[in-house]
């Protein structure tokens, strides 16, 4: 089934394989997608499905040293390469729309402001990535550990920042994007809302879960009014307490969460299962629970090989999945999991920052053979 086609709204995927979303941290001067990050993820438009590594929606939300934005007329027209690239290749390309909240750091802050929040909380050992002697991407990015205190956002602020979600969709289909996905996992800002223990709020976001789930609803209904819940996507992460999300009740939180998501009409779920060594197995009944709630596309990632995909896929739980790391050193993966050709691993190294080593320099399957 893995190498079917599938409709995700008006779209026609030529296979059920995801690119999902992956910081690199290559953007040029003012977080504008370069010529490579086209040649990039051109390479890599043989999945069904790429989602962009997370683009800011504002200088606010950004949270790592060169990543891309989609906020100003230039990086706009650096996606529209992006974008332009992807579709000659036949590949289909969602935006994945982010505000970090407090995983940030205040030398990446609009005049050194502390980073925002749901709660004034801090998230404790996050590291960002900064580059301290402002050469660019070329010259690496650097490790510092995030030590501002947040400053809990207040309530009259927060449309703004709906708002700025809103154009941020408008931005991206103006670049030729497919459509969006917004990131509300991997503890940053709609995530912050949305776990009981990031959220210590007594005002209408906080509290009840109704009220914490109210921040990721108002963006996600700004987005579809926008782009048509076809075209919309939602990352969650349920299971997973990364970057200092813990909830309480995970599993009947984001349960919840994708009643209000389903209701809404948005398009599609992308559930990061935990993808560390030794991480719990997001339970059976849990994702047969979640397929019930959310009538949907539901898209897995996490440590997926093609036997575990199938599996998935036969089973009901997802109608596509996920493969990060594998894309990285794999350009045509898809090619390859079909042939069944050993995968390449990646260089860590070269993760973030620098410039085509690691990046556009891995080969395809027959030049790697030949």
């Amino acid at each position: 089934m893995l190498f079917s086609p599938y409709s995700l709204g008006p779209l026609r995927l030529a296979n059920r394989i995801v690119m999902p979303p992956m910081t690199r941290s290559r953007a040029a001067e003012g977080n504008v997608a370069t010529a490579a990050m086209a040649a990039y993820y051109a390479q890599r438009a043989s999945a069904g499905l790429i989602v962009s590594e997370g683009t800011q929606i504002s200088p606010q939300g950004q949270g790592y040293a060169w990543t891309p934005g989609i906020h100003s007329t230039a990086q706009i027209e650096g996606w529209r390469a992006v974008t332009d690239a992807v579709h000659a290749a036949g590949g289909r390309i969602f935006a994945q729309l982010w505000h970090v909240g407090r995983v940030s750091h205040v030398a990446l802050q609009p005049g050194n402001a502390a980073p925002v929040s749901s709660s004034a909380l801090q998230a404790e050992g996050v590291k960002v990535f900064v580059d301290p002697a402002g050469a660019g991407p070329q010259s690496g990015v650097g490790e510092m550990i995030q030590h501002s205190m947040p400053r809990a956002l207040l309530e009259d602020e927060i449309p703004a920042i709906v708002a700025e979600y809103a154009q941020a969709t408008r931005n991206a289909l103006a670049a030729g994007f497919d459509g969006v996905e917004l990131h509300g996992a991997n503890g940053y800002l709609i995530n912050q809302f949305i776990d009981s223990q990031a959220n210590q709020r007594t005002d209408g976001y906080g509290g009840a879960l109704g009220n914490r789930l109210r921040f990721l609803r108002e963006v996600a209904a700004a987005v579809v009014k926008v782009a048509g819940g076809e075209r919309v996507g939602v990352r969650l992460a349920p299971l997973t307490t990364l970057q200092g999300a813990v909830d309480d009740t995970p599993q009947a939180t984001y349960l919840a969460a994708a009643h209000v998501l389903d209701q809404l009409g948005v398009g599609y779920l992308h559930i990061a299962e935990a993808d560390w060594e030794d991480a719990p197995l997001m339970p059976v009944a849990f994702k047969e629970a979640l397929r019930i709630i959310y009538s949907g596309t539901l898209i897995y990632a996490g440590k997926y090989t093609l036997a575990r995909a199938e599996e998935a896929l036969a089973k009901g739980w997802a109608d596509l999945i996920g493969f990060g790391r594998p894309f990285i050193a794999n350009p045509d993966l898809p090619q390859r999991l079909q042939a069944g050709a050993v995968l390449k691993e990646p260089d860590r190294a070269t993760y973030f920052g620098g410039g085509v080593e690691g990046f556009t320099d891995y080969p395809a399957l027959e030049a790697a053979e030949a």
